[in-house]
């Protein structure tokens, strides 16, 4: 779809809508330990995006990742098989990597899933990206997810590499249930975070 039909719902406020992409929240973290997104997710859309706009976290190679809570549960341990690698390249442009990180994967497995695999606490380290679910209310589906996400990340203790390099994630799965998904937590894996989390709705 294109955006300049859509531009006032992609980047004005909620509730305001062209076409099809709908703003439907803004959050904000100033040192939380979550992000929780309880309202909203509803069959009204057939997919959710969530976009990350400079998560910073508070602990040094703390992991940022996301569950999700099915309609009637509290405990935001769903059974999720996902796949996830990574591309990284150093400033001082003297190492590049891309691999497979068996250690960012699930297979049927409850944990938070990441989104990164480490990230600096460093203020100006922040993560940003999206996340787009399909269909959380289907009740005959498992419901499916894909993610791309980049942070800058310091490497004192690998000064082989520079003094820092960018690293690009991507990662999707499902969410194995056929129980409607209604609620998404985003947490760090040690620690509190800042930074801001919008969701939108696309019919």
């Amino acid at each position: 779809m294109p955006l300049g039909a859509n531009k006032a719902a992609i980047m004005g406020v909620a509730g305001v809508s062209t076409a099809d992409v709908v703003l439907l929240s803004t959050q904000t973290a100033s040192g939380d330990s979550t992000l929780d997104f309880t309202d909203g997710i509803t069959s009204t859309y057939g997919e959710y995006i969530f976009r990350f706009y400079n998560i910073n976290v508070d602990t040094d190679g703390a992991t940022f990742g996301f569950q999700a809570n099915g309609a009637g549960e509290s405990d935001y341990d769903e059974t999720i098989t996902s796949t996830f690698f990574n591309a990284n390249h150093a400033e001082a442009d003297n190492w590049t990597s891309l691999s497979y990180n068996t250690g960012s994967d699930q297979a049927e497995g409850t944990a938070f899933q990441h989104l990164n695999i480490t990230q600096s606490d460093d203020a100006d380290s922040g993560l940003v990206g999206e996340l787009h679910l399909f269909n959380p209310a289907s009740t005959t589906y498992v419901k499916h997810f894909f993610g791309r996400t980049s942070n800058m990340w310091y490497t004192t203790n690998q000064p082989q590499y520079g003094d820092a390099f960018c690293a690009d994630y991507y990662v999707t799965g499902y969410f194995n249930t056929t129980t409607a998904i209604d609620d998404i937590q985003f947490k760090a894996a040690s620690g509190n975070f800042d930074g801001t989390i919008k969701m939108w709705g696309v019919k």
